[in-house]
């Protein structure tokens, strides 16, 4: 047996796969190998089940996807025989009719040694244990010589496997994850790393995928810390990278050179490249030839089309205008500015033919009854037929234009401005949709095919919000100011605070009660909502299940009081 090196370079290859395109996510494997052979890669380290995409679901169930997995990890095993570099993989894999979530060292040819995920998350987004077994606590990879500690992602974010690595001689920490984008989550990951670290005494090394996956956006961000706990390498956020890491073995063991640093995204610009990269997967996978959307003037139409833009390229966009006798001159002025500056194509189509045809098709009905929230409601269900009328003629999805403030209280129009395919907003509060123009309007984003400069009228973003169903109509007419529910909504919705805690910190209490109790009545609305990229800790989706039908209420305050 040769000695073991001193010497090893590690690539962390940060790639896109594909849900359920395993022969793709094979030659995307391949390709990244070839690759990093070039730069005299030893081993190449992929993100958590590369060979499927994260997360599977209960796609993984079924036996032909299993097969098909398994069949691609042994066509990649066979091609390591030619002396290039090893590969770590993660796949499902059957063994004794159990499925487990596994990453595999391929060498030499064959399947060298196959590790199991141990810790399966089931909180959140995450709902492993409904599809794989957890696997027994797993000891060191053999590789070269060099004892190598796998943590298959929720494996390194608690001690206990980490810790089992280390007592049992692992050398260095290697940790391929599926993990997905919110707000502020590269520097969880990071302290968490760090923490392993400094309990094991081992440098770690972390691998992400990046891409979009329905509601899911990977951001990437791979890192390398050091034993010292000296972060040496940061990968970029948001786009494919292969990070060539070059590690020496000294008298302290293990110790990672400095390689590529990126500065890490600030919290806006990473929003927005997230919002950007979840519509461009989703559009681009599911086959669509674009995007058609209604632009009404408001800020969430103007920032839903920028991102569009970004994302797609002006020519895939088409936005349309669709007014009634509300819609003021501005907002036709605004919107055709807007549509101009972004390079879209751009159409008005008038819905005061449709909605009199409906009202006059109902006055037999509504005999004997004033006006009210029916009439608005059936102006935005017109605008949700043209918008997916024009969709089924010309193949592009309905991009939904609402932001999770209105969608949280109900704000919106089931079959009327809900209608659509996908949300860029549908997990950004209102008032981070203004913060998300302002600096769209001051930065182009990495990779995004809109114009340079100012591509929102501040016009738009300056004007009071309105959804222009009725004379002189603002939204503050239904709603607290943004500002005052937004902050409400945060602490009902991502830290499920009792109204108490909300109205000791200063807001009023009938208002706190009126915004939970929409909230409440709301989960019906939002259960035949269209999917939308997640932003913050807690989407309306896979993070947050709550019942619809649903009696609960915070008791009042002088129940708590002694």
């Amino acid at each position: 047996m040769s000695a073991a090196p001193d010497r090893l370079v590690i690539a962390l290859a940060q790639v896109s796969p594909i849900m359920g395109d395993i022969p793709g996510n094979a030659r995307l494997i391949e390709k990244a190998r070839v690759e990093a052979a070039k730069g005299g890669a030893d081993l190449v380290v992929f993100p958590e089940l590369v060979i499927i995409g994260y997360p599977p679901e209960d796609l993984v169930l079924r036996p032909s996807v299993q097969e098909a997995c398994e069949a691609a990890v042994h066509e990649l095993a066979a091609r390591t025989a030619d002396g290039g570099p090893a590969l770590l993989v993660t796949s499902p894999w059957r063994e004794n009719g159990k499925l487990y979530n596994a990453g595999l060292l391929l060498e030499g040819g064959k399947i060298a040694v196959i590790r199991y995920k141990y810790d399966l998350p089931n909180y959140g987004v995450f709902d492993e244990k409904r599809v794989f077994e957890p696997g027994p606590m797993p000891g060191p990879i053999s590789f070269r010589g060099v004892r190598l500690g796998v943590m298959i992602c929720e494996d390194m974010w608690k001690p206990d496997v980490a810790e089992c690595l280390a007592e049992t001689g692992a050398e260095m920490l290697l940790v391929p994850n599926g993990s997905p984008y919110e707000a502020d989550k590269w520097d969880i990951r990071l302290n968490l790393g760090l923490a392993r670290v400094v309990e094991t005494g081992l440098p770690l090394a972390y691998v992400n995928c990046v891409g979009g996956q329905d509601e899911l956006v990977f951001d990437g961000g791979g890192f390398v810390l050091n034993a010292d706990h000296s972060l040496v390498v940061r990968q970029p956020e948001f786009r494919e990278d292969i990070a060539l890491t070059t590690w020496v073995r000294g008298e302290a063991g293990w110790r990672c050179e400095k390689g590529p640093m990126v500065a890490p995204m600030d919290r806006l610009t990473a929003i927005y490249h997230a919002m950007m990269l979840g519509l461009r997967d989703y559009v681009n996978r599911n086959r669509f030839p674009g995007v058609v959307l209604g632009l009404s003037g408001g800020i969430d139409s103007a920032l839903s089309a920028a991102v569009a833009v970004d994302a797609l390229g002006p020519e895939r966009v088409r936005c349309v205008m669709m007014p009634s006798k509300y819609t003021s001159q501005q907002s036709l002025d605004d919107a055709a500015k807007c549509a101009r500056v972004l390079g879209v194509s751009y159409e008005t189509i008038p819905i005061e033919p449709a909605v009199q045809a409906f009202t006059g098709m109902l006055a037999p009905s509504f005999a004997g009854r004033e006006p009210d929230i029916t009439e608005e409601n059936l102006q935005s269900r017109v605008r949700g037929v043209t918008l997916m009328a024009l969709s089924n003629k010309f193949g592009h999805m309905v991009l939904t234009t609402g932001n999770k403030s209105e969608m949280s209280v109900g704000y919106a129009t089931l079959y009327g401005d809900m209608c659509g395919g996908y949300s860029v907003l549908k997990d950004v509060y209102k008032m981070t949709v203004f913060e998300l123009s302002r600096w769209r309007n001051l930065n182009k984003p990495h990779g995004g095919l809109g114009p340079d400069g100012e591509v929102i009228p501040p016009e738009i973003i300056q004007r009071p919000p309105t959804a222009e169903l009725r004379e002189n109509q603002l939204d503050e007419d239904s709603l607290p100011p943004y500002a005052q529910l937004d902050a409400i909504l945060e602490m009902l919705v991502e830290k499920e605070k009792p109204v108490r805690e909300i109205v000791a910190a200063g807001y009023p209490e009938d208002v706190v009660r009126r915004v939970q109790h929409l909230l409440y009545i709301a989960e019906y609305k939002r259960r035949q909502a269209p999917p939308g990229v997640k932003i913050t800790s807690r989407n309306f989706g896979r993070d947050r299940r709550y019942p619809i039908t649903n009696a609960f209420r915070d008791a009042p305050d002088r129940i708590f009081r002694k």
